[in-house]
Parts: C-alpha cells; sequence; structure tokens
C-alpha cells in the first residue's frame, strides 16, 4: 500500500501543517506555500513503490514549492525527478532556467539543487523519482539534459511511461514485477537523459543497454512464435540485423543461444506443471520452436542432466512438491 494523505479527511485547521508534514515526507524539504491559505485547501498525496524508484503524485489547490539554497545543503537529497504535468500549468524554476508546464508535458527537476514550482489554481502532476545513485550518469550531464528534453527522440516514450506509471500507480506497485518495472524505468529515464544532453559516447552505449533490455523483453513475449529470428527481432525495433548482432556482442550475449535457453526454460516449466501433463514431448517441442523432437531431447539433457520424459515424470511422483529442480541442473544463458 502507499503513502496517501487527503485533506478531505481533515479538518480546514490542520490541513496546511498536515500538507506540510506530508510533502517532507514524500519528497524534499522545501517550503509549501499554499495560493490561499485562509480558503478551501485541498491536497491529495501519494507515493507508490517500485523498488529502486517511487511514483509521487501531486494534486491540489494553488500551490509553491520553494527549495532554498539553504535547505538544499541541508539534505542533498541526490534524487531526480521527471515529472508529467496533469492539470493546470507548472512553473519551473531551477539553475537559472525558468519553464511552463502545460498538462502532458514532461520536466525534470534535480531534487539536490534548490528550486521553484507551482501552479495556480486545482492542479497535478506526477512524477517518478530515482535516486542519482540508479541513474548512473554524472551530474553535469544530468543538469545538462533537464533543459533539452524535447530535443530526444525518447522525450514522447518517457512522457507517455511516466504518465501510465502515475496512472496506474496503485495496481502497478503491488505487482510481483513492480521492482522490475522500477528498473526498466530506471534504465528508460537514463536513457532520455543521456539522450537529451548529447553526452555522447554514454547516450550511445546507453541507448544501446536500454535496447537490449526492450529486445530481450520482446524475445520472451514471443518465444513461441516459430518465426523468432534475428531479422523479424531486428525488425520489430527498427535496426538492421547486423546492429542487432553488434549490441549483443557488446553483451557478450549469443542471441541465438540465449534464445534455445530461455526455450528450454519454458518448457521444462510447462513439463513440470500438472495441468499439461497429457502433452507428448514432441507436442511441447514444437509449441516452444523446436521441430526435431531428437534435438529438443538432446539439448534438455546437455542443460538439465535428464531427458524431458524423465523430467515430466519425476515432477508428476506424488512426495514431490514445490518448486522441482533437474539433476545437474544448470543456468541457462541469459543476457
Amino acid at each position: 500500500m502507499g503513502f496517501v494523505l487527503d485533506t478531505a479527511d481533515l479538518p480546514p485547521g490542520e490541513r496546511i501543517d498536515a500538507v506540510h508534514a506530508a510533502m517532507m515526507e514524500a519528497s524534499v524539504p522545501s517550503h509549501v506555500i499554499h495560493e490561499n491559505p485562509g480558503g478551501d485547501v485541498r491536497t491529495r498525496l501519494e507515493v507508490w513503490d517500485l523498488g529502486a524508484a517511487n511514483v509521487f503524485v501531486a494534486r491540489s489547490s494553488g500551490l509553491r514549492l520553494l527549495r532554498t539554497a539553504k535547505q538544499a545543503r541541508q539534505d542533498a537529497a541526490p534524487v531526480v525527478a521527471l515529472s508529467v504535468q496533469l492539470r493546470a500549468d507548472g512553473r519551473h524554476e531551477q539553475l537559472g532556467h525558468q519553464q511552463t508546464v502545460p498538462p502532458g508535458a514532461l520536466m525534470m527537476a534535480d531534487l539536490s539543487s534548490p528550486y521553484d514550482f507551482s501552479w495556480s489554481g486545482d492542479g497535478a502532476a506526477g512524477c517518478i523519482q530515482i535516486p542519482f545513485e540508479q541513474v548512473g550518469l554524472p551530474i553535469d550531464v544530468i543538469r545538462r539534459a533537464a533543459v533539452n528534453l524535447r530535443d530526444s527522440p525518447l522525450y514522447g516514450l518517457m512522457t507517455d511511461h511516466v504518465a501510465h506509471l502515475v496512472r496506474e500507480a496503485p495496481s502497478l506497485s503491488v505487482d510481483p514485477a513492480a521492482h522490475l518495472l522500477g528498473r526498466g524505468s530506471i534504465e528508460l529515464a537514463r536513457a532520455l537523459l543521456a539522450s537529451a544532453a548529447h553526452a555522447e559516447p554514454r547516450a550511445r552505449d546507453v541507448l544501446d543497454e536500454t535496447l537490449l533490455t526492450q529486445i530481450r523483453a520482446y524475445c520472451r513475449r514471443h518465444l513461441v512464435d516459430p518465426d523468432l529470428r534475428p531479422a523479424v527481432i531486428a525488425a520489430a525495433h527498427n535496426i538492421s540485423v547486423r546492429h542487432l548482432y553488434k549490441i549483443c556482442a557488446q553483451a557478450d550475449v549469443s542471441l541465438e543461444q540465449w534464445i534455445i535457453g530461455e526455450r528450454l526454460r519454458g518448457a521444462r516449466e510447462e513439463l513440470r506443471r500438472p495441468e499439461h501433463r497429457h502433452r507428448t514431448i514432441a507436442m511441447v517441442a514444437s509449441r516452444w520452436g523446436f521441430s526435431d523432437p531428437t534435438h529438443f531431447t538432446r539439448r534438455f539433457r546437455r542443460l538439465y542432466g535428464v531427458t524431458p520424459r524423465e523430467w515430466q515424470r519425476q515432477s508428476a511422483e506424488p512426495h514431490r512438491s514445490g518448486e522441482q529442480h533437474c539433476p545437474g541442473e544448470q543456468a541457462a544463458p541469459r543476457p
């Protein structure tokens, strides 16, 4: 469950102090200045955990967050926030750069430095907050990227991604793969910042690392597709087959062998599950992209130390429970 504050649950006289305390917990120390403190202050704050990153959402009547140089010195907070404006125009000033952020636009805030951010009337914004150490880029690169986000071809992708995280944060944060989503979001953020800062050659390296992550995810989604081959994978990512092999080689990955390993892993799991025990070895082999059952059996035994049939029989034994382990099991090659 994420952290949530909703002033609708509080008496009017307690709301300003409650918002200030909650804002300090959710983000970094700053002065919280309400546009109409004597009027109807309405604020809802949410923080949702994604492992190494978190999603912070603020919906409020007119609000200004002023982080002073003194506050930044006292609490450096080495965190970068990539924020999508959801409602009302945001106004942001930091490190000598001023910008208006309309609804739907993405901006970056360096939470280790002083800043001034505000909106008038009912407004909202949501962001992903990432520690600098997770971003993995020099601070000068991160700050240079802040004023050039729109120059990156990844700007639209990151904007849509953050907007989706903000919109679906309650369900995403409790998903078993939430920490993996956090890692993927950090990789995408790193690629955006390196690209926007024109940080060659690091930008090229980061983009290739991110592309390899996307390629792995694509292959895992299509493992049972008999047409999963290098030309198809390259076309799906708008790159040449030559560049696909280059990216894999830089990561010391044999694409074909990795796909075979992942398919064997999937076949092993299918053979283990009781609801699939009526399927023949040939059926399972074919479903996981092996047209020759003999070749499938040979590769399976080489990797796991038993034949597919032996593994299926062992998994069906009534005294066995929980996760089964093949004798001599070894890790499949992974990128």
